[in-house]
């Protein structure tokens, strides 16, 4: 009985350590997508009142943590009865990103800042409403990512079994998880840090000095931020048409692949925009006429 019991534990630490090597392995393919993912959403957990980011945040990670409950599971089935249909997933995954990366840089270049009446009636539109659409964009734009994610680390993982399959993605998307909105989180408090040290160093003395030097960067880091998400956004939607469209995947092999991945992101992207932006302006007319 006792060697038995001894047997199962033997078994069980011999598919953790297994899991734990393969899981090392899927992370380290993972690390790209992460530091996007990561870009991406503290991008988009900004931006808010600093009595609402932990609850704002709370609420994306929440959702995260669904959408992984989610992908899972339905990306084990994929891969076991319909493959392909998870290259097409990607590529549809691949045109959201595309569309939110172009849609930020056309509203940055083309749309006049708002003055007056504008931004106060803007103000007035802002609240719950508002709050709630950008946890909704980030939990769709997480959803995406997290697709990515999930399908790199199965990669990783389909010559092992099935049991190792599932705790590989499983560990691979609570740490990818737990790990990016965990630095989000130290980035958004980063100015009450400072601002707490700064208080308790009484504005005195190299304390103080760094608690005034967080509360500057972070208005930096946050511009920064929506910069690098952007480009994130159109790297990795431009990264999926490469690997997964065969023809992309062989134009234009001289140009690097970072700069064909940004080009074919930002190209896809603008397309996207302007089909929503024709659908958009046929919808009212088509209203109006009825």
């Amino acid at each position: 009985m006792a060697s038995g019991i001894f047997a199962v534990l033997d078994d069980i630490a011999a598919l953790m350590d297994d899991v734990a090597v393969a899981s090392k392995i899927a992370t380290k393919k993972t690390a790209g997508i992460l530091g996007d993912d990561l870009a991406v959403n503290a991008e988009k957990a900004t931006g808010f009142l600093a009595s609402r980011e932990i609850p704002v945040l709370w609420a994306i990670t929440k959702g995260s943590f669904l959408n992984k409950l989610i992908i899972v599971p339905i990306a084990l089935l994929l891969n076991s009865f319909l493959p392909v249909a998870i290259q097409y997933i990607l590529i549809l995954g691949g045109f959201y990103l595309a569309y939110e990366g172009a849609e930020k840089i056309i509203h940055y270049l083309f749309h006049r800042p708002k003055k007056g009446e504008e931004v106060i009636k803007e103000q007035e539109e802002t609240g719950e409403v508002a709050e709630n659409a950008k946890i909704k964009s980030a939990i769709t734009t997480d959803f995406i990512l997290s697709v990515e994610i999930v399908i790199i680390a199965l990669g990783t993982v389909l010559t092992e079994g099935l049991y190792i399959q599932i705790l590989t993605v499983s560990v691979v998307a609570l740490v990818a998880t737990i790990g990016v909105y965990g630095i989000v989180a130290i980035i958004v408090r980063m100015d009450d840090a400072g601002h707490s040290m700064v208080k308790r160093a009484n504005g005195k003395g190299i304390i103080a000095w760094i608690g005034n030097g967080l509360v500057k960067l972070l208005p930096i880091v946050i511009k920064s931020l929506a910069v690098i998400g952007t480009i994130a956004l159109l790297l990795v939607s431009g990264g999926i048409f490469v690997h997964n469209i065969d023809f992309f995947h062989h134009l234009f092999p001289s140009i690097p692949a970072v700069i064909k991945e940004f080009g074919f992101g930002l190209v896809a992207g603008a397309l996207v925009v302007g089909l929503v932006t024709l659908v958009k302006a046929i919808i009212p007319k088509s209203k109006s006429t009825n």
